[in-house]
């Protein structure tokens, strides 16, 4: 019997009794279909944040695919976005250094030349070393009359040509001697010229533990040539009065030493030296950096 539209259906029998196992029945159904909705709803739920997080994923990767290091190379900077590590190398000038001068030029002129010309400034020491050879140094002189210093023809020369003064200095060894004599002049013309007119020679000079040799006769070997504004001469032979020949080589080499070591302070100062003659120092070692000069000293014998 049913009160009122829509209520509940009572059982035949007595109409104030509920249907209880209806009511169970119907309760049981509502509690299915609550229960499978939220199941359904957790499914839809799940699948629509998984699709958001695939639809970032793809996204942030530009349209897909794996990063793979061409993708993580590509997000480096570029060569020219990175600092430069080395400093800015030098710069040089495009324009090119002058020619180095001349060495000789120092001494081809009086002006430039500003090293002294004096005895010690020439011929210092009390011995010569050249080498293992050790030669004594003797008597010394210096004087403004260049005639009187030499025999012959030379003299006249020397003072046609301008000579200022003549340094000379002898050395000995081995029952040799040898005098060696500077002349001085204001340019290197002078000097050329009269070392090749040179005619005569250089007096020896005795003295100092040096007896008198290549006077009265005997015959010497005489050296001259120059260099610069100075030309020097050389006279060499036995104290014994011995006659000297070609043969006699320990005379030659003592003469070629004395010229050597003439030039031998010039060298170390303005680093150079005539050429021909390689330049020694005192302990018998080559000086670097002395240049080429004219040649071996002409060799006379009178």
């Amino acid at each position: 019997m049913s009160f009122g539209q829509g209520g509940p259906s009572w059982g035949p029998g007595d109409s104030r009794t509920p249907d209880w196992a209806a009511l169970a029945d119907a309760s049981a159904a509502r509690g299915r279909r609550r229960k499978w909705l939220m199941i359904g709803g957790g499914a839809l739920a799940t699948a629509a944040v998984g699709a958001i997080v695939a639809t970032a994923v793809i996204t942030t990767d530009g349209g897909g695919g794996a990063p793979g290091p061409e993708k993580n190379a590509s997000k480096l900077p570029a060569p020219a976005d990175l600092p430069s590590e080395s400093a800015p190398g030098p710069s040089f000038s495009s324009v090119a250094p002058p020619p180095p001068p001349d060495p000789k030029d120092y001494i081809a002129d009086e002006k430039k030349d500003k090293s002294p010309v004096t005895v010690d400034a020439f011929f210092p020491g009390r011995k010569l070393t050249m080498g293992d050879r050790v030669y004594a140094k003797g008597a010394t002189t210096r004087t403004t009359g260049c005639a009187t210093v030499t025999q012959g023809a030379l003299g006249s020369i020397l003072d046609n040509n301008g000579c200022d003064q003549v340094i000379r200095a002898t050395y000995s060894k081995d029952g040799i001697a040898v005098t060696v004599g500077l002349a001085v002049f204001g340019t290197e013309a002078e000097a050329k010229t009269a070392a090749q007119q040179a005619s005569g020679g250089l007096a020896s000079l005795s003295g100092s533990g040096v007896p008198t040799f290549c006077r009265g006769g005997s015959v010497c070997r005489r050296t001259a040539n120059s260099y610069g504004r100075y030309a020097y001469f050389t006279v060499g032979g036995f104290i014994s009065g011995k006659n000297v020949t070609t043969a006699h080589k320990d005379v030659y080499a003592v003469g070629d030493d004395l010229t050597d070591f003439t030039f031998l302070p010039r060298c170390t100062s303005v680093k150079l030296l005539r050429s021909g003659v390689r330049c020694r120092t005192r302990a018998g070692q080559f000086v670097p950096g002395c240049g080429a000069g004219p040649g071996p000293a002409s060799s006379r014998r009178w």
